[in-house]
């Protein structure tokens, strides 16, 4: 059976997978969601106990992806959200996986650009220097903006309580400062890679936290003429594009792309909508 791994971002865990793992699996997928190290209880109790969340780190998180991706007995597919993204870009360039997509990924190293959502919605952390040493939360106000404002206010408060925990406030501290520092950081990758899997970003065209002008400025730094690297944008969805109403269309489509680039069998049974 192929293998499908979903990788979450901040500020949630991979139970914001939750509905793409069941409609995966009833494709006829394996379907891995690896949670980052101490992330592996539930929201409750991270949200009772963010120490975890204040001690990860960036080589922590991807030597733990590349461990969960690397026991595989073949490729899988990688899909990764916001951070996920990031991180999905940097497991591709390091040799794994057949195919990737981000989505509404956050940047690689050296993408400069910074819209003034994105500067709105991180905020909350890069406010204070002395958040890169906690796990900060955001309010249900906060989340509205960053995560829900393609929501209506009950359905935001719905996923808030459902979904949110603290994010790292020294990772995004040192994403930010990696573009101001000598040589490459934690989040590098060799944008002329040749041998590179095949990869699709996606992105909300309502999003507030990594939006459009931010994925296409990503995808764009990617030089090699030997790999494939595309984008997609879909008018209307927000950071959130998980749990959005029409996110079955998006998996579907992200699916197909990918199994067709990672030169998979197409799915014969499970769940479809047009593409």
């Amino acid at each position: 059976m192929k293998t499908i791994v979903l990788v979450h971002g901040f500020w949630v865990t991979p139970r914001s997978w939750e509905h793409w793992i069941d409609r995966y699996q009833r494709a006829g997928y394996h379907v891995i969601a690896p949670a980052y190290p101490g992330f592996e209880v539930e929201v409750e109790a991270l949200n009772a106990d963010p120490t975890p969340i204040a001690e990860v780190t960036t080589p922590a998180i991807i030597s733990h992806l590349e461990s969960v991706v690397g026991a595989l007995d073949e490729p899988p597919i990688i899909i990764g959200h916001s951070a996920g993204g990031a991180f999905t870009q940097v497991l591709l360039d390091h040799g794994f996986g057949a195919a990737g997509v981000a989505i509404n990924s956050a940047a690689t190293e050296g993408v400069l650009v910074t819209p003034p959502t994105q500067i709105k919605s991180t905020f909350p952390v890069l406010k204070n220097p002395a958040n890169r040493h906690k796990a900060v939360g955001l309010t249900p106000e906060q989340w509205k903006y960053t995560f829900g404002n393609t929501f209506t206010e009950e359905e935001s408060l719905d996923l808030y309580q459902r979904y949110h925990v603290p994010a790292s406030g020294r990772i995004l501290w040192d994403s930010v400062l990696a573009n101001f520092q000598p040589g490459p950081q934690d989040i590098h990758v060799d944008y002329h890679n040749d041998n590179r899997a095949p990869l699709l970003f996606v992105s909300g065209g309502e999003d507030h936290l990594m939006p459009p002008s931010v994925q296409r400025s990503n995808a764009k730094h990617y030089k090699s003429s030997k790999t494939i690297t595309e984008i997609k944008e879909y008018e209307g969805m927000g950071h959130l594009l998980p749990a959005q109403k029409g996110w079955e269309k998006v998996a579907d489509d992200v699916l197909a792309w990918a199994v067709e680039h990672a030169g998979w069998p197409a799915a014969t049974h499970g769940p479809r909508t047009a593409i």
